[in-house]
């Protein structure tokens, strides 16, 4: 059964309502992982601990081709598309391999000034519209997913 898998630990309430929404639609399963400083109401839900990047492996590990990953770490989208996935972040971007490389540079970049004293932008406030966009992006991907798993094969 295809999965959703959430990196919950900087989720959105209003995603992870739509991803419970679209699970039951589409009739996949939904996953959350979070560290422990995160209270996540999930039927599937696995807290891991505080270390960096802890929750990143889990997920990663946890993935399988053709699961769908809610992100917004461009460095494990990179890692999930690897693994024949599909990558989406909170504010309905579809992460596709043709553009990570350039994403990964851009983070490098803005690293690299902030390790020098630099500012970098952070998110924007959060709206309705990214809400909607997230919703539509979500639900044509998890179309497209399961007309290709009912496409038969001659």
């Amino acid at each position: 059964m295809p999965r959703i898998i959430v990196d919950a630990d900087a989720c959105p309430r209003n995603v992870l309502a739509a991803c419970t929404r679209a699970a039951a639609a589409f009739g996949f399963e939904l996953w959350t992982v979070a560290n422990f400083h995160h209270h996540i109401t999930s039927e599937r839900h696995i807290v891991v601990g505080g270390d960096s990047q802890e929750t990143d492996i889990k997920i990663a590990n946890l993935t399988r081709p053709g699961d769908v990953v809610v992100t917004q770490d461009w460095g494990l989208a990179a890692l999930i598309l690897g693994k024949q996935a599909y990558a989406i972040s909170p504010t309905g971007r579809e992460y596709r391999p043709e553009t990570i490389d350039f994403l990964l540079e851009e983070r490098e970049v803005k690293a690299r000034i902030r390790r020098s004293g630099g500012r970098t932008k952070g998110p924007k406030v959060r709206n309705a519209r990214q809400d909607a966009a997230f919703a539509r992006t979500l639900g044509a991907l998890l179309a497209q997913i399961t007309s290709e798993s009912e496409t038969p094969y001659y």
